[in-house]
């Protein structure tokens, strides 16, 4: 009697469905890497089916670390980049959009291209009236909101 494990490609595949659909209920976006791994031997599997265990899991072990690693260290980094936690005088100066009006000492909305201290839009004031569309250019920051001024 053999007692040898065989693990056909559909087991991979099912594993990697299971480990991508439990991302969803642990949101750390690290389990997906090693169910989308899962999903890659599955096919490797499929096109090449007298792979041995050991060199399927290696090759999940590698190519869920290599996928991991790669979103991490390249995609990522290019994502823009925010301002949060940095000292709010380096964003002084920064041009925005005026959403909504903004009456003196009243509170307004304006939005930036990119986000400024880790949000695109912030509550403002401004000493006087500016009308919704115009370009304002921030101020300074005085707790949850910007004080802006025409651009």
């Amino acid at each position: 009697m053999d007692n040898t494990l065989i693990i056909e490609w559909w087991h991979w595949e099912i594993v990697g469905v299971g480990l991508v659909l439990l991302e969803l209920a642990i949101p750390a976006f690290f389990v997906i890497w090693f169910g989308f791994g899962a999903l890659l031997v599955g096919l490797l599997l499929l096109a090449a089916p007298e792979l041995s265990l050991a060199a399927q899991v290696a090759a999940w072990a590698f190519a869920s670390v290599a996928m991991a690693v790669l979103w991490f260290r390249v995609f990522k980094r290019s994502q823009h980049k925010t301002l949060i936690g940095t000292a709010a005088g380096e964003v002084i100066g920064e041009v925005g959009l005026l959403v909504s009006a903004v009456a003196p000492f009243q509170r307004g909305k304006v939005r930036f291209q990119r986000p400024v201290l880790g949000a695109e839009e912030w509550a403002c004031m401004a000493e006087s009236a500016i009308a919704a569309g115009e370009r304002v250019r921030v101020v300074s920051v005085e707790g949850s909101f910007v004080k802006v001024a025409k651009a």
